[in-house]
């Protein structure tokens, strides 16, 4: 029997992503666990395996989606992610009709049904009736998986977490954990918060950090960089629209940033979303390029080709964040999650080098107590 009855998680958004994280929750069975599993950072966390994690709310706004369980959502198309683990059983769980707000880019309009969102005619939940859903259901933690751009989306449902008591996990780049004014609120309300934009696994971000920061340590001075993702799930679809890439380029750039030895030049340093490529379906590859000066000023470069399978990717990230936030709720630690922000998000309030920000979360885990952020001079 789980511990405590397990975590009960909502989730606003049931794409590629939320459908990785629930085929992980059933393929990580305890069995499979004491047997010794790939995949995960860490098998336990305070007494938590994956399968303890529940499914107890839902919100999506596509008319393949809403009303239905959400084993069965989590395959409905757009989605395009592999399927690892497809015998999920009924949850019980039904899709409920979220706000649309900016959700929907207006161009993703012009592509097949297939590929893109398909609004449905149910009607909007309000925020009250969300924020019911989400006391009535007991959720203990409230993840958001709205498309990049959606400015409005995410901060409606940080402030349904925020009414309804439910600890938030922030997955995508709009600035939320590093916003002050929503920190202060999440830790006025003692609830624990963990952002911004998150990092994958082994991913073009976190593989670009690590070697900037190894530039850094072996005295190579970078010159020049770039990261250039291509992809064809509906994340990638929706960012050739250039006005919803603003937040997205600046979190996946201030990441890479934060572990250079000195701040380089925006004419230097592009990082971003390249294009969409359809055929790729949930396959992201990324080409990394940095350019640099080692001893003697002799110039050296690097390129590396990345290819993964995207949303299983995140997912072995957020299983860890959802059992941090857990943790925090039951030591009474609300506010920024300092350390596991700093290692699982792209943008967190504050940034530290990859090994210090996984010491931090290591610390939390051991004593979860709250973890003080100090300034990357400190």
């Amino acid at each position: 029997m789980a511990k405590n009855g397990g975590i009960r998680i909502a989730i606003a958004g049931i794409g590629n992503c939320a459908s990785s994280l629930i085929q992980g929750i059933y393929y990580y069975t305890p069995e499979r666990c004491a047997e010794g599993v790939v995949g995960l950072m860490h098998t336990e966390i305070g007494g938590y395996q994956p399968n303890d994690i529940r499914v107890v709310a839902a919100f999506d706004v596509d008319a393949r989606k809403v009303g239905q369980d959400v084993a069965t959502a989590i395959f409905a198309k757009p989605n395009c992610t592999k399927v690892f683990e497809p015998n999920i059983p009924a949850t019980g769980t039904i899709v409920k009709m979220g706000q649309v707000l900016d959700g929907i880019s207006e161009h993703m309009a012009d592509y097949d049904e297939d590929r893109t969102f398909v609004r449905s005619d149910a009607k909007e939940l309000s925020k009250d009736e969300i924020v019911a859903e989400l006391k009535a259901t007991k959720a203990d933690v409230l993840l958001n998986y709205m498309p990049v751009g959606s400015e409005q989306a995410a901060r409606f449902y940080a402030d349904c977490a925020l009414e309804a008591g439910c600890a938030f996990v922030n997955n995508m780049p709009v600035f939320i954990a590093s916003d002050k004014a929503y920190a202060d609120k999440f830790e006025a309300a003692n609830l624990p918060i963990i952002g911004d934009d998150i990092k994958s696994q082994v991913g073009a971000t976190i593989t670009h950090r690590v070697l900037t920061d190894l530039f850094a340590k072996r005295g190579v001075k970078l010159i020049n960089t770039y990261q250039l993702n291509t992809g064809g799930n509906t994340d990638f679809l929706n960012m050739k629209n250039q006005q919803r890439l603003v937040s997205k380029k600046k979190s996946k750039t201030e990441a890479v940033q934060a572990v250079a030895k000195e701040r380089m030049q925006k004419e230097h340093i592009h990082i971003g979303p390249s294009d969409y490529v359809p055929w790729q379906n949930d396959n992201k590859i990324a080409f990394i390029r940095m350019e640099g000066l080692q001893f003697g000023d002799v110039p050296m470069d690097l390129e590396l080709r990345l290819s993964v399978q995207d949303s299983p990717n995140s997912a072995g990230v957020v299983i860890d964040m959802v059992r941090c936030c857990k943790l925090a709720l039951e030591a009474g630690v609300g506010g920024v999650l300092a350390g596991p922000s700093a290692y699982f998000c792209k943008h967190p309030p504050v940034q530290y080098t990859d090994d210090i920000a996984h010491e931090m979360t290591e610390e939390f885990i051991r004593t979860c107590r709250p973890l003080l952020a100090v300034t990357a001079a400190e």
